[in-house]
């Protein structure tokens, strides 16, 4: 192979890697993938982790795949001036390089891991000026039910949420297993009937995310979908205030919610404090009876 040649190669396959890195940008800009596109506290660190993790792994995985090309290319049965060593046993510098450098690469990894585990643990409060909102989720057959407590409202596959204020979610089902998800705020925590699960997240951009469950529930999973909408505070308080003149959700109106249904359109509720036990109802009623004497 002569010189020209080698240099003609080289650019050729550093031009396709330029190529395809420009076609995964375009895509990645021009496609609203929520995971790289976050706008909440939590998100960001997330997607922080995430390019952090890629880009250490890539350390291997990048010169593994150039070298495979070089290798298969110097030593193909028509080279010649390859040389043919069948009693090298091996070297030092090579058994070297191919064990340090990925258990270095490991132990970085695992140190990020058990930082991010501690600083993005879901039950973890986020640090803050204000207080949190609460919000209490039910995960039905098939659609998202909100609890506002301390605002005495409810809603359904609508999500409003004051930008730059924690929300504290306390999350269950009375439905089969699920996944509470909102990818351009943060990742996902799981809701289950007769458990309570956290999750605390903080939107620092006005909009509207889609929100979803990440665990197949049936036949109507796919349509089990909302819209989370950060707002100004003034905005929230004035849907609060609007969502007080709606139906009210007493306990009829809830067992008729929960009845399997797909598609359900947004809805508001008046949540009155009398019924602020609903959530501590929905999980007790999968607790089995204590029996006799106990």
């Amino acid at each position: 192979m002569n010189k020209n040649f080698k240099i003609l190669l080289l650019v050729a396959i550093i031009g396709f890697a330029a190529i395809l890195i420009s076609l995964a940008v375009w895509y990645i800009s021009s496609h609203n993938m929520a995971v790289l596109n976050p706008m909440g506290v939590v998100a960001e660190e997330q997607r922080s982790l995430l390019v952090q993790a890629t880009l250490l792994m890539a350390i291997v995985v990048i010169p593994v795949l150039i070298l495979t090309f070089v290798i298969s290319w110097r030593y193909r049965a028509g080279n010649k001036k390859a040389r043919y060593s069948p009693e090298l046993s091996g070297s030092k510098l090579a058994e070297a390089v191919w064990w340090l450098v990925p258990l270095v690469i490991v132990v970085i990894l695992a140190g990020l891991a058990w930082t991010s585990s501690h600083n993005l643990d879901p039950y973890k409060p986020l640090a803050s000026s204000k207080k949190p909102l609460k919000v209490q989720v039910i995960a039905l057959e098939w659609k998202w039910l909100f609890l506002y407590p301390d605002q005495q409202v409810a809603s359904v596959n609508y999500l409003p949420i004051p930008t730059d204020t924690p929300v504290e979610f306390t999350i269950t089902a009375d439905a089969p297993m699920n996944s509470f998800w909102i990818p351009q705020l943060g990742g996902q925590i799981y809701a289950m009937s007769g458990m309570s699960t956290k999750l605390h997240l903080n939107a620092t951009h006005e909009g509207t995310y889609r929100g979803s469950s990440a665990n197949l529930s049936g036949e109507g999973f796919a349509g089990m979908t909302f819209n989370a909408h950060a707002m100004p505070q003034g905005q929230f308080d004035a849907w609060v205030a609007q969502t007080h003149s709606a139906a009210m959700l007493n306990l009829d109106a809830y067992n008729e919610l929960a009845k399997p249904s797909r598609d359900v359109k947004p809805t508001g509720y008046n949540f009155p404090s009398g019924y602020s036990g609903l959530y501590d109802t929905v999980i007790m009623k999968y607790m089995k009876p204590q029996s006799e004497g106990h």
